[in-house]
């Protein structure tokens, strides 16, 4: 495959004013159109509210989609579309407007290349526009007096751009402007500190678990099930305010796909499957992008030296409206662009810029729907060749017996070493920037191994099967350095045993209670209490350990003490640092392990007890009574934890006034598909398909997820209607 290369080009202030009229002719075209697309499709809701759409096209399809969205999350789409539109001031007034600065190149994008997406993909596009538009129109009492923002398929494509964003740029500033992280007058301000920074310091001192972002899938090939039928699991774990969104959509004999469509658009992270295959993705971090540090041109302002010309840089205004009480204002902002990417700092002669691999692509959703469409791994790997999805890895499998992995990103071919996000290159011509991509298929990736799975877990993808394991000699500089953390050994250790497994085994298997911490660290923590002047509660507390079965099911009497020891052990320290004997890429699933302080894993252990007493009345406590999922009314007794614990079944928590910890995130939504000549699948959406207050679908899954069971999967016909519970056309519904 040749190499891929790509130009980015600045922003041209003139697109925004063909923007508006183009986007006041969609309108009306949306508008003359709702009508015939409800009359087109049909929504059948199954016994957990999931919507099964039915429809003789894709517009009316995506139409059918928005609407239910909207049922169930109400103005969170609408808010959501109207953020990338880039109008939340001209709705909300000058405090909401933060974000529309940003919006508006990507706004201005979608609408410049619309035309250039295919028929299909256009009509998604439009056709989720205008069911959100008729939410809108027949629920006006769940939006502001007035808002009628009617939405075109530009603002739904608009959410599918991929734009180079300033506020990466954050701890290069740091370390240019260590006193204020602050890009110079003109350029974009990042945030003060990263969101994820911002949470973990929050939670800190809320006693709330940060949210480990990440996911879990797995797949086996037909050797490894008794069906001899290929399956597929995918866990993802993010808040459980994410807006993961159970549905099924099919048009006859162009699209038939059953997965997550996240709240706010047609094509936001999807994973499922339809009849031939299905794919999970895993959050992965490639390095796509660098810091070029340009010479300015000493002899004409706003211009910088390259390839021995001197070039202007690009002034970018964008303006936004604003309310202003009864009327509209509007704000102008300046930025700077070069051929090569944002200005993000300007000083000492320098002119820094970011240069992002996929700066500017809008065919994600065109992506997306190829890949849903997609009959063969060969039709499903041409779609992944577009690379309009810049991260994520890929697990697959399909009703042929293949599974696949590749690690996604659009890595690029670096004319020298990479500087990450600290560090900007010189850059004074063509070759010592990056002008090429990594092929797709020189990406790691793996078909049909010895062992018969693949699987990932957001670590580095080498040790995505342990009977192929992939050379990072093989991969460039800037592709990640081997990682196997606790999470991911644990995946290993449950599913490289060479059994075969029905589709229900494998999925119990998912729930696995097991904390493979306490494995590897428990002996040496007992080994040193023997040793230590401890009281009768300490021994007492020291026995019960030792009984304790390692994990952190419901029942499970130990778990809650030993997770409070770790948490004092490692406070202040990088956990990683606190084994006795780190994790080695020569014995990946075997370490780290042990304890590497003694006397203070003892120290730690006497304060343990005595808070654990505090905290929940007896040292023996069961993990289920302190942890609990709480909603849609239930209050259940739950079993998981921290990925950092080592819990494949990721859990995060937050402190209740009881005393009580309640689920905030981790796992949430889980499938699992065996592909029959029908798909055959189980699913939990543990918040259940609504947020909203009151709704029948608000957490009503809860209880199931507690007890780690799950609901079968309506995919056929014959299934669908065994499971209705109300059928109607959207929009025209009494």
């Amino acid at each position: 495959m040749p190499h891929r290369s790509f130009r980015l080009t600045g922003v041209a202030i003139a697109l925004m004013l063909t923007a508006t009229h183009e986007r006041a002719l969609h309108a009306q075209a949306a508008r003359q159109t709702t009508d015939t697309l409800a009359q087109h499709v049909e929504i059948r809701r199954t016994t957990w509210g999931v919507p099964h759409i039915k429809a003789d096209n894709l517009a009316a399809a995506a139409y059918a989609l928005a609407y239910v969205q909207l049922e169930d999350y109400g103005a969170r789409v609408a808010l959501g579309l109207l953020r990338g539109r880039g109008e939340m001031g001209r709705w909300f007034g000058r405090d909401s407007m933060a974000s529309d600065f940003a919006a508006r190149p990507a706004y201005t994008i979608a609408v410049a290349k619309y035309a250039t997406l295919d028929a299909q993909t256009r009509a998604v596009y439009e056709g989720f526009a205008a069911g959100v538009n008729r939410y809108i129109a027949r629920h006006p009492d769940e939006f502001p007096a007035g808002f009628a923002p009617q939405f075109t398929g530009y603002d739904v494509a608009a959410r599918d751009v991929q734009v180079a964003n300033a506020a990466s740029a954050t701890r290069l500033l740091a370390r240019l402007e260590p006193t204020r992280a602050r890009p110079a007058r003109g350029d974009v301000d990042p945030p003060a500190l990263p969101d994820d920074a911002l949470d973990a310091l929050q939670a800190h001192t809320a006693g709330v678990d940060p949210i480990e972002e990440g996911s879990n899938a797995w797949a086996f090939a037909p050797s490894r099930t008794r069906s001899g039928r290929a399956v597929l699991v995918r866990n993802p774990h993010l808040a459980w305010d994410a807006g993961y969104y159970e549905a099924h959509v099919h048009v006859p004999g162009v699209l038939e796909f059953y997965g997550d469509f996240r709240i706010g658009g047609p094509f936001t992270v999807i994973g499922g499957f339809n009849r031939y295959l299905g794919w999970a993705t895993t959050n992965n971090a490639p390095d796509n992008d660098e810091f070029y540090a340009l010479d300015v041109d000493p002899e004409r302002a706003d211009h910088f030296l390259f390839d021995d010309t001197s070039v202007p840089l690009e002034r970018v205004l964008v303006t936004v409206p604003y309310r202003n009480g009864p009327g509209i204002s509007t704000e102008t902002r300046e930025t700077w662009r070069t051929p090569l990417g944002p200005v993000v700092h300007r000083d000492g002669g320098k002119i820094y810029v970011l240069r992002t691999a996929g700066d500017g692509d809008h065919r994600a959703g065109q992506q997306f729907l190829r890949m849903m469409q997609a009959t063969t791994l060969d039709e499903w790997k041409a779609a992944m060749r577009m690379r309009a999805r810049t991260t994520s890895s890929f697990t697959y499998a399909d009703r042929a017996g293949n599974v696949f992995y590749v690690w996604n990103g659009l890595n690029p071919i670096l004319p020298h070493p990479s500087g990450g996000d600290t560090a900007a290159t010189p850059a004074r011509r063509t070759a010592d920037v990056f002008t090429q991509l990594i092929p797709w298929d020189s990406l790691p990736q793996l078909l049909n191994p010895k062992g018969g799975y693949v699987r990932n877990e957001n670590d580095a993808p080498y040790h995505t099967n342990l009977h192929a394991v992939l050379d990072r000699a093989r991969y460039p500089a800037n592709m990640p350095e081997p990682s196997l953390r606790l999470r991911s050994q644990l995946s290993l250790a449950l599913i490289d045993d060479g059994r075969k497994r029905s589709l229900e085994e494998i999925m119990a298997l998912k729930n696995s209670y097991r904390m493979l911490l306490a494995d590897r660290v428990k002996g040496e923590l007992l080994a040193a209490l023997e040793a230590a002047s401890l009281t009768d509660a300490q021994r007492s507390a020291t026995e019960l350990l030792r009984r304790w079965d390692n994990t952190a099911a419901p029942d499970s009497r130990g778990a809650v003490l030993f997770s409070l020891w770790w948490q004092r052990y490692t406070e202040g320290r990088n956990a990683d640092s606190m084994f006795a004997r780190p994790w080695d890429v020569t014995d990946p699933v075997r370490t780290p392990s042990g304890v590497r302080d003694a006397a203070r894993a003892v120290e730690a252990f006497r304060w343990a007890v005595d808070e654990t007493v505090r905290r929940h009345g007896a040292a023996d406590v069961a993990w289920g009574t302190v942890h609990r999922v709480r909603v849609g009314g239930f209050d259940e007794p739950v079993g998981g934890c921290s990925g950092a614990l080592g819990c494949f079944r990721v859990l995060n928590f937050r402190n209740e006034p009881d005393g009580k910890r309640a689920v905030t995130g981790g796992d949430g939504w889980v499938i699992g598909v065996e592909f029959t000549d029908a798909p055959r699948a189980f699913s939990v959406l543990a918040y259940g398909q609504s947020n909203k207050p009151g709704h029948p679908h608000n957490g009503d899954q809860g209880q199931l997820f507690a007890r780690g069971e799950y609901k079968r999967v309506a995919f056929t016909e014959a299934d669908i209607e065994a499971q209705v519970i109300r059928r109607y056309r959207p929009g025209l519904e009494p």
